[in-house]
C-alpha cells in the first residue's frame, strides 16, 4: 500500500504582479505519510500558510505538482474538489472561521450535512466531538459567546467530525494555554497516528513539538530542512 498521503514536487505560488508582486513559495517539494503528524514552522511570510492551503485545495498553485491521497486539485472541477475536501480533507483555520450565527454544534455538522448526514444524527456526532474537546457544556452556545480558545476548539472539532483522512491545521494552539494545548494536541494525534491518515500542523508553538514526528522549516518560499523533532532541537540550539 501506498504510504504517501500528501506528494509536492516543485510548487511555486505568485502573489500579485509588476512591484507588488510577492513570490510566496519558490518549488516546495515535500511528503509527508500516512500516519504522520507533521509540523511546519519558521517566520511569519515564510509561506507556510500559502503551502498548507494549496496542500488543502483552498488555493490554487502556479508551478508544480501536488496529490493528496493520490489526487490532483487541477485535475478537479468546483464540484469534485467540494466534494472531495468534504469527504477527505480537515481544516483548522487561524481565524477559525466560525458561522456566528450557528451554535457550536451546528458549526460542527456542517461537514456532515454536506456529506449527507441526516441532521438528527449530525448534532449528536457534534456533540460527542464537543465532548472530546472539553466543550461539552457549550453546543448551544453562538460563537460570540466564547471566548477565542474556546472558538479554537470548536474550529478543531469541526474539522475532525468527519473523520477526514488529511487534517491541516494553522497555529491550533495559539489561543489556548498550555494544558488545553496539550490536551487538544493529544486528540489530534491520535485522530492521525496508526491509520491511513495525516496531519499537518502549521505553529510557532515550541511547547508542541513533541507530538511531531518530523518537523519541516521554512523560509522566504523554501523548505530548508526536515528532520525529526530531536534532531530539530538540537540544530537550532546549534545555530
Amino acid at each position: 500500500m501506498n504510504n504517501i498521503a500528501v506528494q509536492c514536487k516543485g510548487v511555486a505560488k505568485t502573489y500579485g504582479s509588476g512591484d507588488t508582486q510577492v513570490r510566496a513559495l519558490r518549488g516546495i517539494d515535500l511528503e509527508v505519510k500516512t500516519g504522520e503528524l507533521m509540523m511546519l514552522v519558521g517566520p511569519s511570510g515564510s509561506g507556510k500558510t500559502t503551502l498548507i492551503s494549496i496542500i488543502a485545495g483552498v488555493l490554487e498553485r502556479d508551478e508544480g505538482e501536488c496529490m493528496v491521497f493520490g489526487h490532483d486539485f487541477k485535475n478537479m472541477n468546483h464540484r469534485e474538489k467540494a466534494m472531495f475536501r468534504g469527504q477527505n480533507i480537515g481544516f483548522v483555520f487561524q481565524m477559525f472561521n466560525l458561522i456566528p450565527t450557528l451554535s457550536a454544534a451546528e458549526n460542527i455538522a456542517a461537514p456532515l450535512l454536506i456529506n449527507g448526514v441526516k441532521w438528527r444524527d449530525a448534532l449528536e456526532r457534534a456533540r460527542e466531538v464537543l465532548s472530546r474537546v472539553g466543550m461539552g457544556d457549550r453546543t448551544r452556545s453562538l460563537p460570540s459567546e466564547l471566548s477565542g480558545g474556546q472558538q479554537q476548539r470548536v474550529a478543531i472539532a469541526r474539522a475532525i467530525v468527519h473523520n477526514p483522512k488529511f487534517i491541516v491545521c494553522d497555529e491550533p494552539t495559539s489561543a489556548l494555554d498550555h494544558e488545553t494545548g496539550h490536551k487538544v494536541m493529544e486528540l489530534l494525534h491520535d485522530v492521525v497516528v496508526g491509520v491511513d491518515r495525516a496531519l499537518v500542523v502549521v505553529t510557532h508553538d515550541s511547547r508542541i513539538f513533541e507530538f511531531a514526528h518530523r518537523i519541516a522549516k521554512m523560509d522566504d518560499g523554501h523548505i530548508i530542512s526536515v528532520s525529526d523533532v530531536r534532531d530539530f532541537r538540537l540544530n537550532e540550539k546549534l545555530n
